[in-house]
């Protein structure tokens, strides 16, 4: 089964790409890598989920606005490259979690990130991880992802 297929089997359907909200591109590709930039839990063009994980945002939330961010993040590859069938492999993902003061469990909110790219992509979605702690995050976003992945060459 194909990694699209497998998108609309779990009944899910990307969002129109995030356009960028400053100077940058959303992805460069070097050789056969893909880095992204990062993305906000967002839906056309509307902020999702703001605040802070611990005091604004649940843990439970935290982890829907990590799904909702790593979809953000799939439109951006599909744009990329044509097609999530492109992917080899998802190499790392880096998730940053605005976290009020004593809040600990910022791998737990990035966790619905994760356990998405592996529905998804099974063993390729399985990937290194950084998740940490920051003050604040762009537009008051209790979430920002960034991921470098692996895709094939394109088809001649």
């Amino acid at each position: 089964m194909s990694f699209e297929q497998r998108l609309a089997e779990l009944g899910l359907t990307l969002p129109t790409p995030p356009k960028p909200v400053a100077t940058y591109v959303p992805f460069v590709q070097v050789g056969n890598l893909l880095f992204l930039s990062g993305v906000v839990p967002s839906r056309d063009g509307q902020i999702v989920y703001k605040g802070k994980l611990g005091r604004d945002v649940s843990k439970e939330e935290g982890y829907e606005a990590s799904k909702l961010t790593l979809l953000n993040a799939l439109a951006n590859i599909r744009l990329a490259v044509d097609s999530l069938d492109r992917v080899k492999r998802v190499v790392k993902m880096t998730g940053y979690v605005a976290s009020h003061e004593g809040f600990t469990e910022q791998p737990a909110v990035i966790n619905g990130a994760s356990d998405l790219l592996v529905e998804i992509f099974g063993d390729a979605g399985r990937h290194a991880r950084v998740a940490v702690g920051v003050a604040e995050l762009p537009l008051g976003v209790p979430v920002e992802l960034e991921l470098i992945v692996e895709v094939l060459p394109a088809s001649s």
